[in-house]
């Protein structure tokens, strides 16, 4: 992330863009004008930069000291932490008034129950968590598993059977995939967010898919650079559609990635 920073990929383009259209509606007025703002896992900054911009006092944290050094760069009045981990925050209770976990941070952690306990632990009450999760249960199932049978042809680096073992393992839980070019990292299910955040006493307020109309091109495909002209058409035509129904639950069924805004009890 910190060596590709402003190179941003057909998929991550629409990700941000509606994830960041989301967080300017949904997380506008800081408290008293000047609230306090977490960015749990801020990699090279795009989530912190935002929330400095709409008043916040902002923190970010991560484990990687590469991308906290773009991340200074981008936002250098914002608190800094590099090497702090989500699972450990280190702040006190009840600290911030709003917080944000994004760029799929939480399918990276191996406790992802306890980060979110972290993260509600210092929260106040009645702040808010933005929070933006990539989903097992997507059409890239399908796609991996069409690949795998046709001998990887569209590389998502996995064969038949590894690709039907994370369709048809338990519906209620989360699968650990190896997707090709980054760590491995564990797809949630909609029923263990719900379980870790109310755990947590955070309610969940809202939801919003992305990447499920866009879907209908593997994401590998978007994974890349740039995409041809004709590609590119028809990835922006199914962008506007995936933004106009990213609140309807049968399409959050099919999304890779999930946002949720959530309110400490």
């Amino acid at each position: 992330m910190a060596e590709s920073d402003g190179e941003l990929e057909p998929w991550y383009e629409h990700l941000y863009a509606v994830l960041h259209a989301i967080l300017r509606a949904e997380l506008a007025n800081p408290a008293d004008g000047a609230g306090r703002a977490l960015d749990a896992g801020c990699g090279t900054g795009l989530q912190t930069a935002l929330l400095a911009d709409l008043g916040y006092r902002t923190h970010g944290i991560d484990v990687s000291v590469g991308a906290l050094a773009v991340a200074r760069r981008r936002r250098p009045g914002a608190a800094w932490l590099a090497g702090a981990d989500v699972v450990a925050l280190p702040h006190r209770d009840g600290s911030f008034d709003v917080a944000v976990c994004c760029g799929s941070t939480l399918n990276f952690v191996d406790e992802p129950a306890r980060a979110i306990a972290e993260i509600g632990r210092v929260l106040r009450p009645g702040g808010r968590l933005l929070l933006e999760c990539e989903h097992r249960f997507s059409l890239d199932l399908a796609w991996a598993l069409v690949g795998g049978l046709a001998g990887d042809a569209l590389g998502y680096g996995a064969t038949a059977r590894q690709a039907w073992r994370h369709a048809v393992a338990s519906p209620r839980q989360g699968v650990w995939i190896d997707y090709p070019g980054y760590p491995p990292l564990r797809l949630a299910t909609r029923a263990e967010l719900r379980t870790w955040l109310g755990a947590a006493g955070l309610a969940i307020v809202r939801t919003w898919a992305i990447h499920a109309v866009t879907n209908l091109i593997p994401s590998t495909v978007l994974h890349r650079p740039h995409l041809g002209r004709g590609l590119r058409a028809v990835f922006r035509a199914l962008a506007a559609a995936d933004r106009r129904v990213s609140r309807w639950r049968p399409v959050q069924s099919l999304a890779s990635s999930l946002v949720l805004l959530a309110r400490k009890i």
